[in-house]
């Protein structure tokens, strides 16, 4: 693997490594730190000695600033990112030959030149090889001006947003010691209430419409998308022709639902996919050979009422997910864990 460092990029240091532990990356931090020190042929899964957490868990930092507002009532707050980008793994085009970064140029289709920035200017095409010019001067003469505020218009039930509205979620932080009481008092009525704050802000240049509601100890602000966006569920083809439903297939689709209902915190909720790409990245970066996954199973074509009866039998058979541990299996455990304390105290004492 070649190195990180790149002259282009301004180094990035961090608390408890030396001068020479400075890399050059604009990568996440994280990442950067555990490729070189991958490299330098330490274990991919333990720290090295005196590094610093946060290098694993890099602190939330603030990507907008403001006030949350509702008529007269402003509380200055900051926005966090809610999705852990940094987990998304991504890949860089190269030359086979020489690992290098693959670049485009931008090249004219209709004559094909190479065209600089300056050379370049917007369009909508309304028909086939018609183009409306828009420069980006009169783009931003119609950007809605920012008032750096979430301005509340007013207060729902959870239960009239589409779920398909959802999009994007942010955290909303108190900004200060003198915002902590009113975020707290906001965040305590949304819950008492159990309502969902519609607001307004202009985060990028754009008015987006937001809702906002509490989450654990904090407050959250989910972008919603506006009804223009949203196609009609009975676009969907062939959603107007109405099926008449078996009684027999109803019953047993009903008592199988029955049987598979959980909770979200007992559903496999891991990526497996993330985590296998992740093990191979892992292996190539060690040099070790690359581990062949198993292929998925195909699932055998059934008719709905075979499917169904054989669902059930198989649910009945098999807990759909793990198994609390009963009463005497709790007591059986602390007993052997308090059995285990004097054992392991005296092994230490006498070492």
């Amino acid at each position: 693997m070649g190195q990180l460092s790149d002259n282009s990029l301004p180094p990035v240091r961090f608390k408890g490594l030396s001068q020479s532990g400075s890399i050059k990356c604009g990568h996440d931090a994280r990442v950067c730190v555990f490729t070189e020190w991958v490299e330098s042929g330490q274990d991919a899964r333990e720290p090295p000695t005196g590094m610093s957490a946060l290098l694993w868990r890099i602190p939330m930092r603030s990507i907008w600033k403001g006030h949350i507002r509702f008529l007269l009532v402003a509380i200055p707050i900051r926005v966090y990112n809610a999705i852990e980008a940094s987990e998304k793994i991504q890949f860089n085009q190269l030359h086979r030959d020489d690992f290098g970064p693959i670049g485009y140029d931008k090249r004219c289709k209709k004559c094909g030149q190479i065209v600089t920035t300056d050379q370049i200017t917007k369009g909508f095409q309304y028909e086939p090889d018609r183009f409306a010019l828009i420069e980006p001067e009169e783009i931003a003469k119609v950007k809605i001006k920012t008032t750096k505020a979430i301005d509340i218009i007013g207060f729902v039930d959870s239960s009239e947003i589409p779920t398909t509205f959802f999009d994007s979620p942010y955290y909303l932080g108190p900004d200060g010691a003198v915002a902590e009481k009113p975020y707290a008092l906001l965040r305590q009525v949304l819950k008492d209430t159990g309502k969902i704050g519609l607001a307004k802000v202009v985060l990028r240049d754009r008015e987006d419409l937001v809702a906002v509601f509490p989450l654990e100890n904090g407050i959250v602000l989910q972008k919603l998308r506006y009804p223009a966006e949203i196609r009609n569920v009975e676009e969907v083809p062939d959603l107007e022709k109405e099926p008449k439903l078996d009684k027999k297939e109803l019953m047993l689709a009903t008592s199988l639902v029955e049987q598979m209902v959980t909770s979200f915190a007992d559903v496999d909720t891991v990526d497996h996919y993330h985590e296998a790409l992740r093990k191979l990245i892992d292996q190539k970066i060690k040099g070790k050979k690359v581990t062949e996954f198993e292929k998925e199973e195909e699932l055998p074509r059934l008719d709905i009422m075979t499917a169904l009866k054989k669902s059930l039998q198989a649910s009945s058979r098999k807990p759909m997910v793990k198994a609390a541990p009963t009463a005497a299996a709790k007591k059986k455990a602390a007993l052997t864990l308090v059995k285990a304390k004097p054992a392991a105290a005296r092994k230490r004492k006498v070492g």
